[in-house]
């Protein structure tokens, strides 16, 4: 273990993401709103805490390990949680505790959405566009952008994609070499962002809004400018374009590359967990429709089928947008819509959640299971893409959903000890541990009615599920730290 190299490494990215004050404070001093000091304190606080670490560590020269890899990607998220909480504390818009500004931050990078915030449309906008930022950062992930910037240091990068980049498959790369890999998926990411914002202004936002939202929108994070989030627009357009882009941000970027690379769409099509996800996606859409319609919830069947649509993809692909409080909504659809979450996006996505991918290999697991009993004595090999699959990736997913389920338990266990009720409860730790944002009962609109400890808990749900689980806990096992 190199825990020098890990600290140079954190000073080194705290620096970088100091850079991140810069453009709201640039807002502030424009628009004279009160909050370019709370940016310049935010910024002299990230790069000299980073100069610290860096200085104090950067005679420190070592090649990295998967253990250093997986250290340096847990600490700079809980690090970059706490550092970017400093605007939220010392910013005169708004009064929140020290446990509410981490909170705040943590939603932001881990792009779940959730908020204690109320009154957003009061705002000043640099606090607005920073909150943003902080999706759009946490989406396509700090350290998978850094490692393109690592190697010019003299820091390796691969230890790092792994323990950062997610799904089954994670020694895949796009490119021969990580920078190369690195850089591909930052091309991806900016040019999505681009047309989402560009395609937005020519709906009718302004310029501002089209950029925030394509932020979040990009990153599947949920966070808005307004309280009543896309719902402010009252825009069936501005609606369908979020949703195209939802979805396409909810697949895997590895597929958008290729499929840039090739110029054909075929990839997708030929692509298991892209038509797994496309198939979860179609059939809670239908039902969800529906139900609006045959309930009457809303005024029209086009209004039904229009908030049907953007709701059930908000939710399952874990963006937390809303233009309907579906907390509210008849029957089942509340906990149906919550359900879809815990799917999220594809591996390898801004998406949260278990991920479809797992889901798929779980559910071919089932089947192969169910004709094993049929056959005992046959051979039947789990197969996905024409592939057959190894046993260990079986049991790593396996592996991983009973941990993704205990943690759950358990922090559900925790919220419901600090006072929540059930319903709150499991909904906040879904919402949160699946880095959706919205839940029902008390955390249907925001989380301010939650109390500090459950905020704490809450937080510590977001970075396990940002982090997926294992790159986070495998900390606190004794062989991490043995020699």
């Amino acid at each position: 273990m190199h825990i020098r190299v890990s600290l140079r490494i954190i000073g080194v990215l705290l620096m970088l993401f100091s850079v991140a004050m810069l453009p709201p404070m640039g807002f502030g001093l424009i628009a004279n709103d009160g909050s370019a000091d709370a940016f310049a304190i935010a910024f002299a606080t990230n790069i000299f805490a980073g100069l610290v670490l860096w200085l104090t560590t950067r005679n420190a020269r070592s090649d990295l390990r998967i253990r250093d890899g997986f250290l340096v990607t847990a600490l700079f998220w809980i690090v970059l949680g706490l550092f970017g909480a400093v605007p939220f504390m010392v910013s005169e818009a708004v009064e929140l505790s020290v446990a509410e500004a981490v909170f705040e931050s943590m939603s932001g990078l881990t792009t779940t959405g959730a908020t204690v915030i109320v009154g957003l449309d009061e705002l000043p906008r640099s606090l607005l566009f920073y909150r943003q930022l902080l999706q759009w950062l946490g989406g396509i992930g700090i350290i998978v952008l850094a490692v393109a910037i690592l190697p010019m240091l003299g820091i390796g990068g691969m230890q790092l994609y792994r323990a950062e980049s997610a799904g089954p498959a994670k020694d895949r790369k796009l490119t021969p070499r990580i920078t190369g890999t690195a850089k591909a998926l930052f091309i991806i990411y900016v040019g999505l962002t681009t047309a989402c914002a560009l395609a937005y202004w020519l709906a009718g936002m302004t310029s501002f809004d089209a950029i925030c939202h394509a932020f979040s929108t990009v990153a599947i994070g949920g966070f808005s400018t307004h309280d009543a989030s896309m719902g402010y627009f009252d825009s069936s357009p501005i609606l369908f374009i979020c949703t195209v882009f939802m979805v396409i941000s909810a697949v895997n970027f590895g597929l958008h590359f290729i499929a840039f690379q090739r110029r054909s769409l075929e990839v997708y099509r030929r692509d298991s967990e892209t038509s797994f996800f496309s198939i979860i996606i179609t059939i809670a859409t239908v039902i969800t429709c529906a139900t609006l319609i045959g309930t009457q919830t809303l005024p029209s069947p086009s209004e039904s089928l229009i908030h049907g649509l953007f709701q059930t993809v908000s939710i399952a692909t874990t963006t937390g947008f809303a233009t309907q409080d579906f907390a509210s909504w008849p029957n089942f659809l509340p906990f149906l819509l919550l359900m879809l979450s815990f799917m999220g996006g594809c591996a390898g996505s801004t998406g949260g959640g278990i991920k479809a991918m797992r889901l798929l290999l779980i559910f071919n697991q089932g089947i192969r299971e169910l004709k094993q009993l049929i056959h005992p004595n046959a051979v039947i090999p789990l197969k996905l893409d024409s592939r057959r699959v190894q046993p260990e990736v079986v049991s790593a997913v396996w592996s991983f959903f009973a941990v993704y389920m205990f943690c759950f338990v358990t922090i559900m266990l925790l919220l419901l000890a600090s006072g929540l009720d059930f319903t709150s409860a499991f909904s906040a730790v879904a919402a949160t541990l699946n880095n959706l944002g919205p839940g029902l009962g008390v955390v249907s609109a925001n989380y301010a009615g939650v109390n500090e400890l459950g905020k704490i808990i809450l937080c510590i749900a977001m970075l396990l599920g940002r982090l997926e689980v294992f790159t986070l806990l495998v900390l606190f096992t004794p062989a991490f730290w043995r020699p």
